[in-house]
């Protein structure tokens, strides 16, 4: 059987086709336009693919309440051509068939959890630091979703005494996004982040952003695993800052097996960044089996 999935960003659009046991057979990225440009071909590429559901990850905030007339359109997106866009109504009313519909973040919480590194755990968190943050939360084994989906990556954060950056979030000024996305590190410090890897201070400030709010994720959700994805953190000299950091800020107050061995607890992705698109292949598949 064939699954479609799609990991709709503010950039690209990623499609593949593959199988249940995560097998991908096909993948093509298609540019983010306007809906009018970009949905079309999207239709085009699934259409005669011989798809049994499709599963899409998309950006956000979204609707995924299941009793709300807006289930499956993105809302209150920065991204004006897209704000109230049914995206998911789009393709059950085209390809006449089921549609899983997440977050992007939760997506990939939901592939590695799957077929990655969070296999068989309960809890786990993924975190994606690139042009936004995004925090994807598998909470009892179940992804978390509550009100709406959390929205991890705005969680308030002061700014450390030597950082006088006012912030880049829009709403928010100091929330993790603000200090620590990409565009913040990029304002902050004049270049982007990869012209920037010699430079310590740069890492160590970032490193102190995100152990911040790592620890206050860790107080809350008693994650497993946490994974660390996104454009920022292909800066690997952060890894072990931040575990160094986390470790620090807890303080000894937890003593767990996962925080005695923290090179296994904060890792990065383990699906060769793949985890986005199979965990909308998984969310169709588990659309399909919601019909059943």
């Amino acid at each position: 059987m064939r699954f479609g999935a799609l990991e709709a960003g503010g950039t690209k659009m990623v499609c593949a086709v593959g199988t249940e046991d995560g097998k991908i057979l096909e993948q093509v990225s298609i540019p983010t336009e306007t809906p009018e440009v970009t949905m079309p071909k999207l239709l085009e590429y699934f259409r005669d693919k011989d798809i049994a559901a499709l599963g899409i990850g998309c950006f956000g905030p979204v609707d995924l309440d299941k009793e709300s007339k807006t289930y499956g359109h993105i809302m209150m997106t920065p991204k004006m051509a897209w704000r109230g866009y049914d995206i998911c109504g789009y393709f059950r009313e085209n390809l006449k068939i089921p549609v899983g519909f997440d977050t992007d973040v939760n997506g990939s919480m939901l592939g590695e959890s799957t077929w990655g590194c969070a296999r068989g755990l309960d809890t786990a968190i993924y975190i994606t630091v690139g042009t936004g943050v995004g925090v994807g939360v598998l909470a009892g084994g179940k992804l978390l979703h509550g009100m709406q989906h959390p929205e991890g990556g705005h969680l308030l954060i002061p700014a450390r005494a030597d950082d006088s950056y006012k912030g880049k979030c829009p709403s928010h000024g100091h929330c993790l996004e603000g200090l620590a996305a990409g565009p913040a590190i990029e304002e902050r410090w004049g270049a982007k982040g990869a012209a920037l890897a010699d430079r310590k201070e740069v890492w160590e400030l970032e490193a102190h952003y995100l152990a911040y709010a790592i620890v206050n994720y860790i107080l809350v959700l008693s994650p497993q695993k946490i994974i660390l994805g996104g454009g920022v953190m292909h800066q690997r000299q952060l890894f072990p800052m931040v575990r160094d950091k986390v470790k620090e800020m807890l303080g000894g107050y937890l003593q767990t097996k996962e925080l005695d061995d923290m090179d296994s607890y904060i890792v990065c992705p383990s699906l060769e960044d793949n985890q986005g698109i199979l965990g909308a292949m998984k969310l169709g598949m588990n659309a399909l089996e919601e019909v059943r």
